[in-house]
């Protein structure tokens, strides 16, 4: 009997043909990524297994330990977690920086995943400003404007100066021209519009 390497058990009723089932799937990860479900019959009690193979036929495989150099193609960590940042070169990162003595699997899938939303967020925000600026290109003055009109991001990165990114446009209340005719509409100074 091949050993299995985890299971994983989920239960859902169905109903075909008018009689009912408990449709209780049971997957049994063989090594060779042979799959195994069974269900459950309650009018017989009868138990039915079904073998399914995510790699083509298994029993036509020949002998041998392991898989078949030809058949194996890599499949990277990123395209597995459905990312754009590469997961492993943030693992070897950590790795690297010697942040801690070991380091799991799943935390360069959630710094990835981490980094890769606050990025598209940024780029969001910053191609936004460049369309209200009629420009089709993303400058740092646009990423300086994301930024600092976003009340989440301006937190974040509070204490960052973004080069060439300027400062947001802001004319203190007591620096404007006062208004002296009230009933006419005039305004204080007429050497500069608003």
């Amino acid at each position: 009997m091949p050993r299995w390497r985890s299971t994983l058990t989920f239960s859902q009723p169905i109903e075909t043909n008018g009689s009912h089932y408990k449709f209780i799937t049971t997957l049994f990860l063989h090594p060779q990524s042979q799959i195994t479900t069974r269900v459950y019959h309650p009018s017989s009690r009868s138990i039915t297994f079904n073998k399914m193979s995510s790699k083509g036929d298994t029993d036509s495989k020949k002998g041998g330990r392991g898989k078949s150099k030809a058949s194996t193609k890599s499949v990277s960590r990123s395209s597995k977690a459905g990312l754009q940042f590469p997961v492993g070169r943030i693992a070897r990162f950590l790795k690297a920086g010697k942040y801690a003595e070991r380091v799991g699997a799943g935390a360069p899938v959630y710094l990835s995943a981490v980094l890769e939303y606050l990025a598209a967020e940024v780029l969001e925000l910053a191609g936004n400003a460049a369309r209200d600026n009629k420009k089709s290109r993303i400058v740092p003055r646009h990423i300086q404007l994301a930024v600092r009109n976003d009340e989440e991001l301006s937190k974040l990165l509070g204490s960052v100066t973004i080069a060439n990114g300027g400062v947001l446009p802001n004319i203190h209340q007591t620096l404007l021209p006062h208004k002296v005719g009230k009933d006419k509409g005039d305004i204080g100074s007429a050497s500069q519009e608003f």
